[in-house]
């Protein structure tokens, strides 16, 4: 179990990672899905992690980073909606 925990959370490490690069390349816009989906499921990864290993303010921190992402994309699917 350890070992898949550590996974997920190298997993979320490379999602955000990539979110960052895309946006500081000029690769990816910060209010594109693309950017909020790497960063959402990033952090999600990244709450499994951390609470794994116990450090609740990291967790914290991404559960509120995680929830700013999918209700971005919420919104993004929303406007997409009512464009159509």
């Amino acid at each position: 179990m350890a070992l898949f925990v550590e996974i997920i959370g190298w997993a979320g490490a490379l999602l955000v990672l990539a979110a960052y690069v895309g946006v500081s390349t000029g690769q990816l816009a910060g209010g594109s899905a693309t950017f909020q989906w790497l960063n959402a499921v990033g952090t999600t990864l990244f709450v499994v992690n951390t609470w794994w290993h116990a450090a609740f303010p990291s967790m914290v921190l991404n559960i509120i980073w995680s929830v700013v992402g999918f209700y971005t994309l919420w919104r993004i699917f929303r406007r997409r909606i009512s464009l159509s």
